[in-house]
């Protein structure tokens, strides 16, 4: 008997919506970089600054500042900094005057920023609820250090989300205040996220976490995320308010989360 294999079909074209022509992860943000506008994207979340359509720099309120990290690392302490700020901030040349004055090296001071530069743009290209802006001439007064073009921005903001998609779907761990599941026995987990998981006091975010151990917010994330995946930490849920004598309430639509989790360990378990 003779054997035919038939290959499978060619896989359907899918769209890829965050590049799509026009688009992009803020199409204002591609738009500024195809006429190389200089200035500032003020957004819900951060801001983006701009230099000849590149960007040089991003803040948000999520990540640590750069003077975190660098203090975080003993690559310069405070007083360093706000030397540095007070002596070159006024004419945008805080990052030249640190490297020219011999406080840290051009390729240290190039790598921390670009780390804390994808970091803020991640969060500053979330979702909006709010309308986007931009400032025609804003200039940031680190001054510029390595820019980075929007394409290649805006590619790794992608990959970072697709990267927690696949860690743990539920982006709850993101932005409430975080608890311990109350488990008798976890697993036992790596020393990075036993640092987050000691920070996890049922007030903290994500955000207080990152600030706290000095990390750049997105690896947190990521960490936090493991932790729930495996049922160690979990969104705190909010209180709910007291009942209105003489009203009745409807039974909540959403679901048991815990019941869930049980679910998944007993599949898990066949």
């Amino acid at each position: 008997m003779t054997t035919v294999r038939t290959p499978p079909p060619p896989r359907l074209p899918v769209r890829d919506r965050a590049t799509e022509a026009g688009g992009g992860v803020s199409p204002m943000l591609s738009r500024l970089a195809a006429e190389r506008a200089t200035g500032v994207l003020l957004r819900e979340r951060g801001t983006l600054y701009l230099a000849d359509g590149d960007v040089v720099h991003a803040e948000s309120p999520a990540t640590p500042g750069l003077e975190v990290l660098f203090a975080a690392r003993g690559v310069l302490d405070a007083e360093v900094w706000r030397e540095a700020v007070a002596a070159a901030g006024a004419r945008h040349r805080v990052g030249r005057f640190l490297v020219d004055s011999g406080r840290i090296a051009k390729g240290a001071l190039e790598l921390c920023h670009l780390g804390s530069l994808y970091d803020a743009a991640y969060f500053a290209l979330g979702p909006s609820s709010t309308p986007t802006r931009f400032r025609y001439g804003a200039a940031h007064w680190l001054g510029p250090v390595r820019p980075v073009p929007v394409v290649a921005l805006e590619r790794e903001t992608v990959r970072r989300r697709a990267l927690l998609h696949r860690i743990w779907p539920d982006p709850a761990t993101d932005t409430a205040p975080l608890v311990r599941s109350k488990l008798a026995a976890g697993p036992s987990v790596p020393l990075r996220q036993e640092a987050v998981l000691g920070r996890v006091d049922g007030v903290r975010t994500a955000a207080d976490v990152s600030l706290a151990l000095g990390r750049p917010a997105f690896h947190t994330l990521v960490d936090l995320r493991r932790l729930a995946a495996a049922g160690l930490v979990t969104a705190a849920v909010p209180p709910q308010p007291p009942p209105v004598p003489g009203v009745l309430t409807q039974p909540s639509a959403d679901p048991d989360v815990a019941l869930l989790r049980r679910l998944r360990d007993a599949l898990e378990a066949l």
